[in-house]
């Protein structure tokens, strides 16, 4: 007679410690979730109960929401006040830093309708130093040379024309280049402004600009024609 061996005993298997560790992370998932719930449910209540404190919350969201827009939109008109009487005469812009100099230029241009100007000159400029676009549509790209001795600073001459022709077009996408200077222009790199349909903003246009209110490109001969008509066009 065969004995019959006892039936195997199953192993039970643990958990891994990688799933008591979820484990132990939807508890806590599920503590924070249910404290966060009761915290909710009692401020609801709370709430609920006290209802005015909503008014008066809502009340003071509005009343700060009208304010900030109030605030903003007479900013915006001081802007336009400030831009549309903005004035600079020749010693004020010979006693400025190159920097302040450059935006003062965009500040002109702003004043003119060019929504846009925005000063880019500093290091690695590639001979841009203010870019806009006008009402019509044109692309301004704009190198300043400001002189500290105005008139007896150091004349623009042709190889700062040169490097304003190699980037402003091709890099810079401008249809208008200009050269911008309190100071003196050479006539070698006058020419050659001519030559390559640059512009050369000079000290005498410089200060009918600045002083006056007329766009500068009423004051440029041969600008390029409007890109897309407006009513200005």
């Amino acid at each position: 007679m065969t004995r019959r061996r006892p039936p195997a005993r199953r192993r039970t298997r643990r958990p891994s410690k990688r799933q008591q560790q979820k484990d132990a992370q939807l508890i806590a998932f599920a503590v924070v979730a249910a404290a966060v719930i009761g915290v909710v449910v009692m401020v609801v209540n709370w709430l609920l109960a006290h209802w005015w404190v909503l008014l008066v919350a809502l009340v003071l969201a509005v009343l700060g929401g009208i304010g900030w827009l109030s605030s903003r939109q007479q900013q915006a008109r001081w802007e336009a006040v400030r831009a549309q009487g903005l004035r600079y005469g020749l010693s004020q812009l010979d006693a400025l830093h190159h920097a302040k100099f450059e935006e003062a230029i965009r500040d002109l241009m702003h004043r003119d309708g060019c929504q846009d100007a925005q000063r880019v000159g500093g290091g690695g400029d590639l001979g841009a130093d203010v870019k806009a676009t006008d009402p019509l549509g044109r692309r301004w790209v704009i190198q300043c040379k400001h002189r500290r001795n105005g008139a007896r600073g150091s004349a623009v001459g042709t190889p700062d024309l040169q490097v304003l022709n190699g980037t402003a077009r091709p890099v810079h996408g401008a249809d208008v280049a200009v050269i911008v200077t309190n100071g003196r222009v050479t006539r070698p790199a006058a020419d050659f402004a001519k030559q390559q349909r640059l512009h050369v903003v000079d000290r005498q246009t410089l200060a009918v600009w600045a002083s006056g209110s007329r766009p500068l490109w009423e004051l440029l001969r041969a600008v390029p024609p409007p890109r897309r008509p407006t009513s200005l066009s």
